[in-house]
């Protein structure tokens, strides 16, 4: 992807149209169901998923996201681009209403290396909505990653022109120490270990907790160093944001590997990894 195209353009009118759907929802009592895994969720789930696959639904690609049906191992592993989506990431950052939640879009591609066990794509665009503080993360590979503050005011216009009007990541930043972000709602042994490990190499170590994609976002802008992650994600969770941070000259590695991750795989569990 040389420069934005019609899929990012579209990638975005989806994103703002889920944030729409949210925020509706977001206005009021939120009533809350159990998915069969325990997760929570919530009409805005359902509303902003319907959004996003009807604009979504004319670029001729599949759709995968975390609220719609999901096409058996076999067929979509066919797929050489289809749209990775979680419509609403963080919905217990949303029932606590604490705006830590995202709508995250990512345009997915074959990649070079023979499928295997850890996948066979990987993310080419992103896009990560922040609807309750109006903050639009875009990226694209070749062109960089951005971050537009009041982003609604400027919905409607193509990505190039986003672009021109937001900061391009990472941004300058002036901290004293060694930043790690970490999961508000799921900390581990293994990330206290981390935490440790970076302890002793930086010295100082300052902790940022924070719920949804918005970690990754904040290792790309330049706020954080690294944010590990020893518990369980989604490739719905992580693919907008791995296209952002990579944009922005971090990667978001597979602990297994200490490679990029990779997507599509048969089961759509993400290894563990860290953003840095």
């Amino acid at each position: 992807m040389a420069g934005p195209t019609p899929l990012l353009d579209a990638a975005i009118k989806a994103a703002f149209a889920a944030g729409r759907e949210i925020m509706a929802v977001y206005s009021r009592p939120v009533a809350v169901e159990l998915k069969e895994d325990r997760t929570p969720l919530t009409e805005a789930d359902k509303r902003a998923h319907a959004a996003i696959a009807e604009v979504l639904g004319g670029s001729g690609l599949p759709l995968l996201s975390e609220e719609g049906a999901k096409a058996p191992a076999a067929e979509r592993q066919r797929w050489d681009q289809y749209w990775l989506v979680d419509p609403l990431d963080g919905t217990k950052e949303f029932i606590r209403r604490n705006g830590e939640f995202t709508v995250n879009i990512a345009l997915m591609q074959r990649d070079a290396e023979p499928a295997g066990p850890l996948g066979s794509h990987r993310p080419v665009a992103g896009v990560i909505l922040v609807p309750a503080k109006d903050v639009l993360y875009f990226a694209w590979e070749g062109g960089g990653a951005y971050r537009l503050e009041e982003a609604t005011t400027l919905q409607g216009r193509p990505a190039y022109e986003l672009a021109a009007s937001a900061k391009r990541l990472p941004m300058p930043h002036h901290r004293n120490a060694f930043t790690i972000v970490a999961s508000r709602s799921h900390a581990s042994p293994d990330t206290d270990a981390f935490i440790a490990r970076m302890e002793r190499i930086h010295g100082q170590v300052d902790t940022i907790n924070m719920g949804s994609a918005l970690k990754i976002c904040i290792v790309a802008e330049g706020a954080a160093d690294a944010y590990p992650r020893y518990a369980p994600t989604m490739e719905w969770d992580t693919a907008a944001g791995q296209a952002i941070a990579e944009a922005a000259g971090s990667a978001l590695l597979d602990t297994s590997t200490g490679a990029p991750m990779r997507y599509n795989k048969h089961n759509l569990v993400n290894q563990w990894f860290i953003v840095q």
